[in-house]
């Protein structure tokens, strides 16, 4: 078996439908993104040729570009609640000896909720009129608050789409990190232990070390997700009030299928293509940077 794992054609077997259902779903699309992105098209009739005209409209779009800092917030925002929550929830189930299994099925639950419905949730919790769940609980304290604009009010609504998207992902995180946490190997952790250190040190000095590689890996994958961020926001807010929680995605997509301006739409695309990159390249070389430190 260990012989027949070395072959390169048995390697390149196993790989070939992956690769091939990568690129179709992937690699094609920004192909043709990339060369829609030089052009004016409509979605009918005739394609123009503009070259990149589509970009330099791009550069000088303040639409577009708060756009921008509403995903990077966003993004931001996701890392501390996806990342963060879910070492937390994941060093709670850890800890925990009574009912870990009931916890992780309710923590998932999250996941488990189709996302419409999750929203829908949302809506009629934080809703004004009628006044919804979290409105009837704060006006028992102050009348005021019980007239609080969460969904439909400039300042707030980012957050809110924020924090519902963390909600939603954070368990899926929690899982990959109560994984690794499993990975450590008890014999440090013992002889940690022996040698008198307490929890929080095992914790800072054997268990983070040990599940670097795993952060580094979840951090991108937030990343990479956020920049891609549109369902929730459309949702909950469709990008409203004033583009207040406009995130990049729904300013490709309103550009490309509403506007039918699929040029100008596919240039938007490939912006985001290459902040993806970009971000990935960079958190690569942040994780490469640390592990040679730890050397």
């Amino acid at each position: 078996m260990d012989k027949l794992l070395r072959n390169k054609r048995t390697i390149l077997c196993f790989l070939l439908p992956g690769i091939i259902v990568y690129t179709i779903s992937v690699i094609v699309p920004i192909i043709w993104s990339a060369y829609y992105s030089l052009v004016e098209w409509s979605g009918y009739g005739d394609i123009t040729y503009v070259g990149f005209e589509n970009f330099r409209k791009l550069m000088v779009d303040t639409e577009f570009w708060d756009s921008v800092i509403h995903t990077l917030i966003y993004a931001a925002g996701q890392i501390v609640l996806q990342v963060g929550g879910g070492l937390l929830l994941a060093v709670l189930l850890t800890n925990i000896v009574v009912f870990r299994k009931p916890l992780q099925v309710m923590y998932y639950l999250p996941v488990i909720v189709s996302t419409v419905a999750l929203c829908q949730m949302f809506k009629k919790m934080f809703g004004v009129v009628p006044a919804g769940l979290v409105n009837q609980i704060l006006s028992n304290f102050n009348p005021k608050w019980g007239h609080i604009e969460w969904l439909t009010s400039v300042k707030s609504s980012l957050a809110m789409v924020t924090a519902v998207a963390g909600y939603k992902n954070m368990p899926v995180y929690m899982l990959i990190f109560y994984s690794a946490f499993l990975t450590v190997p008890k014999s440090l952790v013992e002889a940690a232990q022996i040698d008198g250190a307490n929890s929080l040190q095992i914790f800072t000095k054997i268990k983070m070390p040990h599940i670097r590689p795993t952060i580094f890996a979840n951090i991108l994958l937030v990343l990479n997700g956020s920049l891609r961020g549109f369902d929730i926001a459309k949702l909950l807010t469709a990008g409203g009030p004033i583009n207040s929680s406009q995130l990049q995605a729904m300013y490709m997509y309103k550009q490309a299928f509403s506007s039918q301006k699929y040029g100008y739409g596919s240039a938007v695309a490939m912006f985001i293509v290459m902040e993806s990159l970009i971000l990935a390249i960079l958190i690569r070389w942040m994780s490469s940077s640390k592990k040679m430190g730890g050397r």
